[in-house]
């Protein structure tokens, strides 16, 4: 599986606002502006589990395939089931 700068570089954002919010919940920040920053942590991560899934999850899945490691029914319903778990 490749993970390119992109995909690295948003998660390095992500850690940027969550230390941010931190920081923030640390200050005694109105609780409003702590759930929105949250809110929009988490939106920026549902964006960079979707560019990982995008960009891998068909060679990922032909890999498992290629190597015997189950069905592709059985494969596609197993990521499926991370993807449910993530929301």
């Amino acid at each position: 599986m490749e993970y390119t700068s992109q995909m690295t570089n948003r998660l390095k954002r992500i850690d940027g606002q969550i230390r941010g919010i931190i920081h923030m919940m640390e200050q005694g920040e109105d609780c409003r502006s702590v759930v929105t920053q949250m809110t929009a942590a988490r939106s920026a991560m549902d964006r960079a589990l979707g560019l990982v899934i995008g960009k891998n999850l068909e060679s990922c899945l032909r890999q498992q395939i290629e190597n015997g490691e189950g069905s592709a029914e059985s494969i596609i319903n197993e990521a499926v089931q991370m993807l449910v778990k993530s929301r």
